[in-house]
């Protein structure tokens, strides 16, 4: 039966509205962990950054080897973004969940997501908007999908470098 397993009803995070939020900590690559357990520190659901404050924490999350949290950064951004920039933000997020997926060794999920959003970017990257190399993002993006077997250290180091406007 939905909604029931043994032991009686399963509880749901859900906010006012009814959309579901998941208040359970997560590990540094993003993965739900028991309700008593210490996790990492998330990103608020009601985070609204700009752009500059997006691609900051991003880049300091990356410095982290969170991907995952990065992720969760852009895609706040993506939500409130001009229209004419939410291609890009998405493309961004799925990048970085693909470095995620890289993490916990799933090649294939990583190659459709970075895939997804190397596509979504390229439009951009005759732009550098709030600074970003993204030919650079793309470049990284495909040649990790071209070759999963490369470590996942030097690619988030490399979209780091990326997103703080260092040629990649």
């Amino acid at each position: 039966m939905a909604g029931q397993r043994r032991g009686g009803p399963v509880s749901r995070d859900r906010d006012p509205s009814g959309r579901p939020r998941n208040a359970r900590p997560r590990d540094e690559y993003g993965r739900p962990l028991p309700r008593d357990a210490a996790g990492v520190e998330r990103v608020p659901d009601d985070f609204a950054p700009s752009g500059e404050e997006a691609v900051a924490e991003a880049v300091r999350l990356l410095g982290e080897r969170r991907p995952f949290h990065a992720h969760e950064v852009l895609e706040a951004r993506w939500k409130n973004a001009p229209d004419d920039e939410r291609e890009l933000w998405q493309g961004l997020a799925q990048i970085c969940v693909g470095l995620t997926h890289l993490q916990r060794g799933n090649a294939r999920g990583a190659a459709a997501l970075l895939t997804r959003g190397a596509d979504r970017v390229q439009p951009y990257d005759g732009r550098a908007p709030y600074g970003m190399d993204l030919p650079g993002v793309v470049r990284l993006a495909r040649a990790l999908v071209s070759d999963p077997g490369q470590q996942v250290d030097p690619a988030i180091d490399a979209l780091r470098a990326c997103l703080h406007g260092e040629r990649g």
